[in-house]
């Protein structure tokens, strides 16, 4: 999704945009049409086709949206490809159940998704980010994108213990998944074709695991989630499969197009070599870097009841789709948001959700960033973008499917090089 820095919007017409089409992300200016939407119309109606939803676009309403589950449920789904329909996963997956039986799964998943649990794999994930990021040392033309899409897929596979033969496979199954609008990963016969194939495949793939983890279950997310008990029951292994899923989809948004579209940032405004140069703002740049990227584009909620939002009357069952790429440029809560600023404070972001459902593979999302950032930071002096860029097809996920990049490689470390002057 390109980033634009709008300032004035006021010819915009919203209703001439259809933020349900994927092709919108790829080839328009989503945000100039959310600046108009904070601006003119924070709380409008979306129509699309003999449906529609309410679309939300500034800060406070988000976060009222998403840490409301009484009123705004996520049960009957979460992602406008299933707009009308309710999510068949409903109850069983994390990400589509309510608390108090969400809580009930997302407690013992914490014990491999945070703290030293997640900690543990930090060497492992720099080591396969420096394996991967190998080809880019002889400074020829390398797809960045490509390499952070085999990263996440890496990641996931370390947490859940996936051989390492079986990663690319998963890499390309994923990217159908989450972009079956994309060229780049679509079967001929369309998207839904496409995404269909990528969801009977994965699911069949996460079965086989499964079965061998129920079997002689270890330390891995399958073996808690097969010891998970919820009202009293075990998860069944449609919903064990389901919440790994689940995990892999997450993990796949984030990973890959929060370094590209950092990165890409920091090249324009010579931002890395600053980064660099003062390893104290290394957390706020981090974290800069999510606010920036803001890779999970919307979440969808359903009305539970009639209510009201910033003076518009919801009635029950509207749906109501949040856009986190907007809240995370709302002028009221982020200084100067459409500048890229690694000496961020306060920088309270919304690119892992809000309340009940706040990302919970949050710390692996951290903890991939800081490994990888860590090694591009101590091997590389800079980088420059070496041929055309191509966004990804998609009203899930803000992503790059293609960046080439000439990296320049460190002739000594950072310990040895002076401080930048005037930084």
């Amino acid at each position: 999704m390109k980033i634009s820095r709008p300032t004035d919007s006021s010819g915009v017409d919203l209703s001439a945009y259809d933020l349900s089409d994927p092709g919108f992300f790829a080839e328009g200016d989503p945000h100039l049409v959310w600046h108009a939407m904070r601006h003119r119309a924070p709380v409008h109606w979306q129509p699309v086709g003999n449906l529609g939803f309410w679309s939300v676009a500034k800060y406070a309403d988000v976060t009222q949206v998403l840490k409301d589950h009484s009123t705004f449920t996520s049960e009957c789904g979460t992602l406008l490809h299933l707009l009308g329909t309710r999510d068949p996963a409903s109850g069983c997956q994390m990400v589509v159940t309510d608390p108090p039986r969400h809580t009930q799964m997302r407690v013992p998943m914490n014990r491999v998704l945070t703290g030293k649990a997640v900690e543990k794999h930090f060497d492992g994930v720099r080591a396969h980010a420096r394996e991967l990021l190998e080809p880019a040392l002889s400074g020829e033309t390398f797809d960045f994108a490509a390499v952070m899409m085999e990263l996440a897929i890496g990641v996931a596979g370390i947490v859940m213990e996936l051989p390492k033969d079986d990663w690319p496979y998963l890499t390309r199954l994923l990217s159908a998944c989450v972009a079956p609008d994309d060229p780049d990963f679509q079967l001929a016969e369309g998207p839904e074709a496409t995404l269909k194939r990528g969801h009977r495949e994965l699911f069949g793939y996460l079965e086989d695991v499964a079965w061998e983890r129920e079997r002689k279950p270890g330390e891995d997310l399958f073996s808690v989630l097969f010891g998970i008990r919820v009202d009293g029951e075990p998860l069944t292994p449609a919903a064990v499969i389901s919440n790994c899923y689940s995990l892999l989809l997450g993990d796949s948004v984030t990973t890959p197009h929060v370094p590209s579209a950092a990165l890409m940032e920091m090249i324009r405004t010579d931002a890395y070599q600053d980064w660099a140069a003062h390893p104290e703002h290394f957390a706020s740049g981090l974290e800069e870097a999510l606010r920036w990227s803001s890779p999970a584009i919307h979440i969808m909620r359903y009305a539970t009841r009639d209510t009201e939002l910033r003076g518009q009357a919801i009635k029950q069952g509207d749906a109501v789709v949040v856009w986190l790429g907007s809240a995370n440029r709302d002028e009221d809560v982020f200084a100067d948001p459409f500048r890229y600023d690694l000496r961020r404070a306060q920088n309270r972001h919304l690119t892992f959700g809000f309340g009940a459902h706040y990302c919970v593979g949050h710390a692996i999302g951290r903890m991939t960033l800081n490994a990888l950032f860590t090694e591009i930071l101590e091997t590389f002096e800079g980088f420059e973008v070496a041929g055309p860029v191509k966004h990804m097809r998609s009203n899930f996920i803000a992503g790059i499917t293609r960046l080439p990049l000439k990296a320049h490689v460190r002739t000594r470390s950072r310990a040895e090089e002076p401080v930048l002057a005037g930084v």
